[in-house]
C-alpha cells in the first residue's frame, strides 16, 4: 500500500466527473494527504453511468444493468470501508438467452445440447471445423465479424453471435475490432459440449468474473458512490458544474458559467471525443480523429409490475430482432428494496436495455409499449398483471464501441492530452470497453492519483496489451 505522502510540487489538480473514476480519485487523494483538489460534476448529484434514481411510484433504478464485482483489492477494500457485509446482498448470477421457444442456460455456446436437433447439429459441425489448435492459439482476425466466425463457426454466428452482438452495439460487426475480446467471450471446451450431448452431466464451473456478485441492499447501484461522495470534503466536490472548455496554455478550464478553474493537473473522466472537441490548442487532425470514435445510445425502460417477484433468474438476453431490448434485468431480484413495499411483497420490476443507433430517433410511448408486451409475451411477467410504473432513462453514452480504428485513434490523442497534463480516464476517458466496469474505473482513479502525486505506475493500464491479447464472448 503506497505511503501517503506526495512530491510537494504537485500542484492542484482538477477532476472532470464523479462517477466511479473520479470519486474514487478525489479519494485517493484525500487518503495520500492532498488537499489541493476540485472535483467538477455537471450533473445535480454524483454517481456519473452508476448512478440510481428513484421514479415517482417508489421504484429505484440503475442506469443499467450494474452489478458488483471485482477484479481489484482496492476496489473491496472500498466497498469494505463504505458497507457493512449485511448491506451487501450476495447473488449467484443465473442468465439465459431466449432462443425460439425456449430458454438456453448462458454461455449460449456451452450449452448447444439444448437447441433443436437441427440448430444442434449445425452448430456442433460448424465449432469442430473452426475450433482453434491445441495450444487454444489462433489466428486474431482483423474485425469482430470474423472473428467469431473463425472460433466459433458461422452456424453458431447466424443463430446468436451476430444477432445478439448487432442489438448490443448498433454498430455493423465488421466495423469493429477483435481486439478487445479479453474477458467477454466465453471459450469453448469441445470435449464438455460433446459430453453434454451423449447425456453427461452439465459441467458445475461457473464461466465469467460476475459468476457471483453483490448489490446494495437500498438506494441502488448509485448508493454506493452516494457514500463515497459523502467522504469528500465539503468544497472539493461541486455539482451543476459544467465544463465547457479546457486551456491547456493557460491550465484553465471554463464552465457554462464563465467561472474559469486553475489547474496544474486535469484528470478528465467525461467522453474523450468531447474533451479534445473543447480543449483549445488541441490541433483538427486530432479532434477530427476523436470525433470518429463511436459509442452506443442506450434507453433503459423499467417496467413495475403489481405482482412479487416470481422468477429466480438474475438477467435474460434476447437475440431476436423482433424483441426491442437486448438484456432484460429482474431487478426486484437483486434487492427487494428496489420496489416500494418491499416487506409486503407486492410489486416485481424489470429493466430493459435498448440500443439505439447514432441519430435515431426515440419514441418513449412506443418503446414502453413494446418492452411490456414481450415481456408478457415470453412469459416473465402475467399476461393480466397490472403496471404499476414505467421510467424511461436515455444514456446518450452507454458504452465505447470497439471500432477498427480506436486503438490508432486512442494512441494519437491522449499522449497528446497528457503532454499536456490532461488525463482521460475512466470508461470512455480510455475508450476502451474491456476496461469499462466500475471496477476498472475505480482502479482507473486511484492509480492516476498516485501516478500524479509519487510518480508511480498506473498498473491496470500498463496491463491492458496483455489483456487485450486474452480470448473472451458477447458483452456481460
Amino acid at each position: 500500500m503506497p505511503q501517503p505522502t506526495h512530491r510537494p510540487d504537485t500542484g492542484r489538480i482538477v477532476i472532470l466527473g464523479a462517477g466511479p473514476c473520479g470519486l474514487a480519485c478525489a479519494d485517493e487523494l484525500t487518503r495520500l494527504g492532498h488537499r489541493d483538489f476540485l472535483l467538477l460534476e455537471s450533473a445535480a448529484a454524483p454517481g456519473g453511468l452508476a448512478s440510481s434514481v428513484v421514479d415517482a411510484a417508489g421504484f429505484t433504478w440503475d442506469l443499467g444493468g450494474h452489478v458488483v464485482f471485482s477484479h481489484f483489492g482496492e476496489f473491496d477494500r472500498l466497498l469494505a470501508d463504505l458497507f457493512t457485509a449485511e448491506e451487501l446482498l450476495n447473488h449467484d448470477r443465473s442468465s439465459y438467452i431466449r432462443y425460439g421457444d425456449r430458454w438456453m442456460p448462458y454461455p449460449f455456446q456451452h450449452h448447444l445440447h439444448h437447441l433443436p436437433p437441427k440448430d444442434a447439429t449445425a452448430c456442433l459441425r460448424d465449432l469442430l471445423v473452426a475450433c482453434p489448435n491445441d495450444s487454444g492459439e489462433s489466428a486474431a482476425p482483423a474485425d469482430f465479424a470474423t472473428w467469431l466466425g473463425t472460433m466459433y463457426g458461422q452456424a453458431l454466428v447466424d443463430r446468436f453471435f451476430a444477432p445478439y452482438n448487432t442489438k448490443i452495439w448498433a454498430t455493423p460487426l465488421e466495423d469493429m475490432s477483435s481486439a478487445w475480446v479479453a474477458e467477454r467471450v466465453a471459450p469453448v471446451d469441445v470435449e464438455e459440449i460433446l459430453a453434454a450431448f451423449v447425456g453427461a452431466a452439465a459441467p458445475a464451473r461457473r464461466w465469467g468474473p460476475n459468476a457471483t456478485f453483490a448489490f446494495p441492499e437500498s438506494g441502488g447501484t448509485g448508493e454506493i458512490w452516494r457514500r463515497l461522495a459523502a467522504r469528500i470534503d465539503a468544497g472539493r466536490l461541486r455539482t451543476r458544474a459544467h465544463v465547457v472548455a479546457v486551456d491547456p496554455g493557460s491550465r484553465t478550464v471554463v464552465l457554462a458559467d464563465g467561472e474559469k478553474v486553475r489547474y496544474d493537473h486535469l484528470v478528465a473522466t467525461g467522453p474523450l471525443d468531447q474533451l479534445a472537441s473543447m480543449t483549445a490548442t488541441c490541433p483538427a487532425s486530432l479532434r477530427t480523429a476523436a470525433s470518429s470514435l463511436r459509442h452506443t445510445t442506450v434507453a433503459m425502460v423499467g417496467l413495475g409490475y403489481q405482482t412479487p417477484t416470481t422468477d429466480s433468474r438474475s438477467w435474460l438476453y434476447f437475440p431476436q430482432p423482433d424483441i426491442p431490448f437486448y438484456r432484460a434485468t429482474n431487478f426486484s431480484k437483486y434487492a427487494p428494496a428496489n420496489v416500494p413495499g418491499a416487506d409486503t411483497g407486492t410489486y416485481s420490476a424489470w429493466m430493459t436495455e435498448t440500443s439505439l443507433a447514432a441519430g435515431q430517433s426515440l419514441d418513449r410511448h412506443t418503446l414502453v409499449r413494446s418492452c411490456d408486451q414481450a415481456l408478457r409475451r415470453h412469459g416473465l411477467v402475467p399476461e393480466h398483471t397490472p403496471l404499476a410504473s414505467t421510467h424511461v432513462e436515455v444514456i446518450p453514452y452507454a458504452y465505447p464501441v470497439p471500432t477498427l480504428r480506436r486503438d490508432e485513434v486512442l494512441a494519437r490523442v491522449v499522449p497528446w492530452m497528457e503532454a499536456h497534463g490532461i488525463y482521460p480516464r475512466g470508461r470512455f476517458g480510455t475508450w476502451r470497453y474491456e476496461i469499462g466496469n466500475m471496477d476498472h474505473a475505480v482502479k482507473m482513479g486511484i492509480d492516476i492519483a498516485r501516478r500524479i502525486l509519487n510518480g508511480m505506475r498506473e498498473e491496470l493500464l500498463a496491463s491492458v496489451p496483455n489483456l487485450l491479447a486474452c480470448r473472451v464472448e458477447c458483452r456481460s
